[in-house]
Parts: C-alpha cells; sequence; structure tokens
C-alpha cells in the first residue's frame, strides 16, 4: 500500500475533483454567501423522516407482475424518486491571508492563490426543514458552501453538526418545496441487491449508475474510526460522494462515500455508508448538533479461535484506571464475548457496539474470565472523541 503513485488507494476521499462545470451564475452566487457557521441545533422543529414499509411486509413483496412491470421500465421510478431528493454540493475555502511583507509560499498559480479551493460533492435531502447529508469530508474545512437542489435553484447551506468518525455531516438550507427521501428498512439490505447511485461525478451533472450490493458489513478498510459499509459495483466517482445509494424502490440504503481504486476512477469497488449507522449519526446531530458515544475504558485483542481460525471475541489487554470498564470490574485477560445479548466477535464489533450505546447506559456484558463465565453490568463514559468538538 506503499509503492508510490501507483500503490492501491485505500483511502480514496471522492472530495479532490476540481469543480469544472460550474456556472457563473452559481460562482457569481457564491460571492453573496458569508462565512457557513455552525447553526444552533434543532429542538423546536418537527422533523419527520420517511419511512419504506418493513422487510418482510406486503410492500416489499410485489407480486410477480409488478416485478415484470419494474424490470420492463428500467429504473425509471426509482432513479426519477431519488434524483428529486440529491443535490450538488458546491465549497470554497478562503485564501490564505497574508500579512503586509510576508510571503506564504503556494503551489498553485497566483490567480489560483487569490480565488482559493474549490470542489465538489453530492448531498441528500432528508427532511422538508431543509436538512441535507452529505460526507463530513466533502464539506470540512469549507469557508462557503452552496447547494444546487433539483431544479437548479442554488441556496447557501449552513453546518448543522459533523462527525468525522463516520465522515457524515448534516447541512441546512431555507428552502420550500423539497422532496425528502424515502429511508429503507436496514434489513431489506442483501447481498445480489440492485442498486444506483445518484449524485454528481466529476461536476458533468445530476447522474444514475446501476450495480448491485456486492458485500455488506465492510469493516477494517481504515476509511472510518467506525466503519460498516455497503461494497457495491455500482460506478462511483469524485463527486459522488455525500451521494445517495438506492434500492429499486429508490429508498434510501446508504451514503456513498469512498472507492477502491489504483487509477482514482471507478472500478467497481465502492463502498457506502449503511442507512442504519447514517440515520442514527444524522438525528444525533439534528437534535443536538452533535454525536455522542458510549466508552469503555479498555485497550483489547482479537481472540482466534485454534481450530477454526475466526475470531472468538474481544481479550481485554488493559484497563483504565478508574474508567468504566475499572470501576465495573473488568481485568486485563477477561474476554468478552456478548454486550446485551448480542454476540461480539472481535474488537471491532466491541467497539462499535459499545459506542452505539448512549454515554450513561448501563449495559449487560457477557465476560470470560478463566472456565468462568461472568456477567457485569457496565455504566459506559463518554468517548473522548467526542468531548473534542
Amino acid at each position: 500500500m506503499s509503492n508510490g503513485r501507483s500503490s492501491v488507494v485505500w483511502r480514496l476521499w471522492l472530495l479532490t475533483a476540481q469543480v469544472i462545470a460550474v456556472s457563473a451564475g452559481l460562482l457569481i452566487a457564491w460571492k453573496a454567501f458569508g462565512p457557513a457557521e455552525p447553526v444552533a441545533p434543532v429542538h423546536n422543529d418537527v422533523v419527520t423522516l420517511r419511512e419504506a414499509p418493513a422487510a418482510g411486509g406486503s410492500a416489499s413483496a410485489p407480486g410477480a407482475k409488478a416485478v415484470a412491470t419494474r424490470l420492463e421500465a428500467g429504473f425509471r421510478a426509482a432513479a426519477s424518486k431519488a434524483s428529486a431528493s440529491v443535490v450538488n454540493i458546491y465549497t470554497r475555502k478562503a485564501p490564505p491571508r497574508r500579512l503586509p511583507g510576508w510571503q506564504r509560499p503556494y503551489s498553485g498559480s497566483d490567480e489560483e492563490a487569490a480565488q482559493g479551493q474549490s470542489s465538489l460533492g453530492s448531498g441528500v435531502i432528508v427532511a422538508a426543514q431543509g436538512f441535507i447529508l452529505t460526507n463530513n469530508h466533502v464539506i470540512e474545512g469549507a469557508d462557503e458552501i452552496a447547494v444546487m437542489l433539483p431544479g437548479g435553484t442554488v441556496a447557501e447551506a449552513r453546518v448543522v453538526g459533523t462527525d468525522p468518525e463516520t465522515d457524515l455531516a448534516v447541512l441546512r438550507v431555507e428552502a420550500k418545496g423539497l422532496q425528502p427521501i424515502t429511508f429503507a428498512d436496514p434489513a431489506s439490505v442483501q447481498v445480489g441487491d440492485i442498486v444506483l447511485a445518484v449524485g454528481d461525478p466529476f461536476g458533468v451533472g445530476q447522474t444514475v449508475t446501476q450495480g448491485i450490493v456486492s458485500a455488506t458489513g465492510r469493516n477494517r478498510l481504515g476509511i472510518n474510526t467506525f466503519e460498516n459499509f455497503i461494497q457495491t459495483d455500482a460506478a462511483i466517482n469524485p463527486g459522488n460522494s455525500g451521494g445517495a445509494l438506492v434500492d429499486t424502490s429508490g429508498h434510501l440504503v446508504g451514503i456513498n462515500t469512498a472507492i477502491y481504486s489504483r487509477s482514482g476512477g471507478s472500478q467497481g469497488i465502492g463502498f457506502a455508508i449503511p442507512v442504519s449507522l447514517a440515520r442514527q449519526v444524522m438525528e444525533q446531530i439534528i437534535a443536538t448538533g452533535k454525536v455522542s458515544r458510549g466508552w469503555l475504558g479498555v485497550s483489547a485483542r482479537d481472540v482466534i479461535h485454534e481450530s477454526t481460525g475466526a475470531a472468538a471475541g474481544a481479550a481485554v489487554m488493559g484497563v483504565q484506571r478508574g474508567g468504566p470498564a475499572d470501576r465495573a470490574g473488568l481485568r486485563a485477560g477477561d474476554t468478552v464475548v456478548a454486550i446485551n445479548d448480542k454476540e461480539i466477535g472481535d474488537t471491532a464489533a466491541l467497539i462499535t457496539e459499545t459506542a452505539a450505546l448512549s454515554p450513561g447506559t448501563k449495559a449487560q456484558f457477557k465476560v470470560l474470565r478463566g472456565r468462568d463465565v461472568l456477567s457485569l453490568a457496565v455504566e459506559l463514559g463518554q468517548r473522548p472523541g467526542a468531548l473534542k468538538r
């Protein structure tokens, strides 16, 4: 992974494309914008999300005739429905300030230095009140954020909150007549399902590509702190970041985030944050402006089953003195195998399941200590990373 420019790019953020196709009108609109300051958390608004029927319901199991009709028509209905909820996001970083008599090295031209840096991405309208879900890396460090809504209207966007650990962010625009996307039932997403990726690749304009769900639960890619990606072969390219991955009904199943590529373009291995995680983060940001996660206070390693070679729990290597685990009686050498009756297969699962619980929550940990099986009640603390906001 370190063989120069030809090495495999594991962490290709789709933020690097320069805005080529941005119209002069959009650039003029940017000049009227002030800095994109964070807005206050939402407390009084009633935010209503659209949800698809649960998997297994009658609405999710169309008859043979309905399926045949959908195949004959292609995916026009799904593409039209999803496209009405996907926006293009344009950001600009102001040029560096120069003090009289001082010069700052800059790799670009003088014109580029004067204008600052511009880039693009995509986003998904999640509520009629103007909330838009996107990737954190799309808007990170931006001084100005503009959103081109379906229909071509340009609106200034403000940051409601961000969560770098999942690479998600929520923006808000002042606009009427927005069409929020419908959230799919997370349980409905299966390997082999047909999916559509909607976004603005390379700044050419809104584009729909089609593929299948190649895998689910992808983690340990080194992209985010918390990973549970949907892998897809639908074409995802620079500019698609923050856009929608939808099913054949146009329901949101994921937020397109990254690609595995040698060339910088799509090679059929794209990753999307699943709707379950995206919604959990989004709802916290809308309600409080930030994300709070549970914290255990241990270091751990995977336990590998000798006969099968499969992970079989998370072995505690160290316990932080005075932390939640220490207070609950966990010790170095214990193996955590379940939290609230949910199996813990490895350290990634331990971190994910702990972080999914709110600080102050009392969780029941099933622990192996030698040949003994223990049940320990742990009151989780606040994950330190969240305190740095």
